[in-house]
């Protein structure tokens, strides 16, 4: 739980001190932690933050996304999360539409060859 509210504090301090928005304005952060597959290849990989890079381009309401190694492994439960994505949305909106998005579904597929099942997610609502 300690590590959980590192990465949170982490995330939110990178949101708010990113300059891509101002104070006051309604952000969603979507951020997760996840376990890598260790047999995953380079090109699995490669196609994961192609796909990941696409994900702003392709769901409308993402502005930005965030993603690599965690500087320190977070342990849920026995696993260790070792990676981690964020996503700047709109707002709560973009997230329902992010989850539903065709696209959504694509990336999922790709996500799928480089994590272990289940992830570590929160939300930060801005202020």
């Amino acid at each position: 739980m300690r590590k959980l509210t590192h990465i949170a504090v982490c995330a939110a301090g990178l949101f708010l001190f990113s300059g891509m928005a101002p104070a006051g304005e309604k952000k969603l952060m979507h951020c997760f932690a996840f376990t890598p597959i260790e047999s995953a290849t380079v090109a699995e990989w490669r196609s994961f933050y192609e796909a990941t890079d696409q994900l702003p381009k392709k769901i409308p309401g993402i502005s930005h996304v965030w993603y690599g190694k965690l500087r320190r492994t977070l342990n849920v439960d026995g696993s260790d999360r070792k990676y981690g994505v964020c996503m700047e949305m709109a707002n709560e909106d973009t997230l329902k539409t992010y989850t539903d998005h065709a696209f959504h579904k694509q990336w999922m597929d790709v996500y799928s060859k480089v994590r272990v099942e289940g992830t570590t997610t929160f939300d930060i609502l801005g202020q």
